[in-house]
């Protein structure tokens, strides 16, 4: 990897050098703009280098993989500084938290627990994890999906989680036929202008189609993003059709606009 950073001291820095940059940086005589922050005002920062991470993942680039991972790390190590100065925690508490966690719920790794598979591993950490965070129902455990969860990512593990108490469809078809219910009570909705009813009526249908990726074992986000990217690439297809035809794509009509996309579509 090229080091672009040529403003670096040292030929490798630690978590210790990490740590104390940081501080240097909140520190009085340290910079402006990271003197002014707290916990809310780089909530959002943390999300974006999660998301660019996965951004990295996805296009299978290690390199900016790393980038980002260090960039994800920049947003816990600030945190947890703010947080010393708070004297609420501190980085060690972080690492000493996660790891007793880890130890805790694989006692098949470090305890006597026998869990040969995937499936006994996740089981056992579910009643591990309902234990740790005294989740005495089931309805605790699906308040606690945090609400801050894109919504399908959300609405999934809500409706998994109300799954291993039994409340589930008894197979895909049934979840499906309720998106058949659901279409219709939105179609009843369209000609009153109740933006509310709509509102939930929508969110009715959508809930619906998660049910039944959910069951069929697909994830919900990654199927719609899927169908974004598809979509955009039809887009791009039909509109450079267009500008090879000599047209203005805003004064076609829906007819033609629909003749270049199903060109798009087939090509």
């Amino acid at each position: 990897m090229v080091n672009l950073y040529t403003g670096a001291t040292k030929r490798k820095y630690t978590m210790d050098d990490f740590i104390d940059i940081m501080k240097k940086l909140r520190a009085p005589d340290g910079c402006p703009w990271d003197k002014e922050q707290t916990h809310a005002s780089i909530r959002n920062n943390f999300l974006e280098e999660t998301y660019e991470v996965v951004d990295a993942i996805d296009r299978n680039d290690s390199v900016d993989m790393c980038e980002e991972l260090g960039d994800v790390l920049m947003q816990v190590v600030f945190h947890a500084v703010m947080a010393e100065e708070e004297e609420k925690f501190d980085f060690s508490d972080v690492v000493d938290g996660v790891c007793k966690k880890l130890v805790y719920r694989h006692p098949h790794v470090f305890g006597d627990v026998v869990a040969e598979t995937s499936e006994k591993v996740l089981d056992n950490w579910d009643k591990l994890k309902r234990v740790e965070k005294s989740q005495e129902t089931y309805t605790d455990t699906l308040k606690s999906v945090p609400a801050a969860f894109p919504a399908l990512l959300r609405a999934q593990k809500v409706q998994k989680r109300a799954s291993k108490a039994g409340y589930d469809f008894t197979d895909v078809f049934e979840a499906f036929s309720k998106i058949g219910e659901e279409t219709c009570e939105l179609e009843n909705e369209l000609s009153k202008g109740d933006k509310t009813a709509l509102i939930d009526e929508i969110g009715d249908l959508l809930f619906s189609v998660v049910n039944v990726g959910r069951i069929l074992g697909i994830d919900c986000e990654e199927a719609l993003s899927r169908s974004t990217v598809k979509f955009t690439d039809r887009f791009e297809k039909a509109e450079n059709y267009i500008i090879a035809d000599g047209y203005d794509i805003k004064e076609l009509s829906a007819d033609k606009l629909d003749e270049y996309w199903n060109k798009a579509k087939n090509k």
